[in-house]
């Protein structure tokens, strides 16, 4: 299961990102993802991952939301850009030559990320209860 190899990596990531902000008050809201569609990772299944793993950790209530990239290629013998399929062993559609370049679709990063300190959790937590 790649989900659970992705998850490890991205908790990794996201525990070094943490350390370099000096601020162990830091609370992730949202984790969003730019997963390529050749990367054989399924987005439900790693949500269902990462939603496990983060219980009782520091970001247990945080999101992950994942933008799935395209798998695009490109043929080398005719210059043009197409989306490789299985069922014709990934070849070109117009000139059936072999693929030979990816443009995109092996794509795994962290694209951003949604957070929010102590300082500004105070801050609106007191204007919400102002309002009231």
């Amino acid at each position: 299961m790649h989900e659970v190899d992705m998850t490890k990596c991205l908790l990794i990531s996201l525990n070094e990102w943490r350390e370099q902000r000096d601020d162990s008050s830091v609370m992730v809201e949202t984790v969003h993802l730019d997963v390529g569609r050749f990367t054989c990772v399924e987005p439900d299944q790693l949500v269902t991952t990462y939603n496990a793993v983060v219980q009782g950790s520091w970001l247990d209530g945080s999101k992950l939301t994942i933008t799935e990239i395209p798998f695009v290629g490109r043929c080398l013998s005719c210059n043009s850009s197409y989306v490789p399929v299985p069922e014709n062993a990934y070849r070109s559609p117009c000139c059936d030559h072999p693929l030979e370049e990816i443009e995109s679709g092996r794509e795994l990063r962290i694209r951003s990320i949604d957070y929010r300190s102590d300082a500004a959790a105070v801050v609106e937590s007191m204007s919400i209860q102002r309002r009231r």
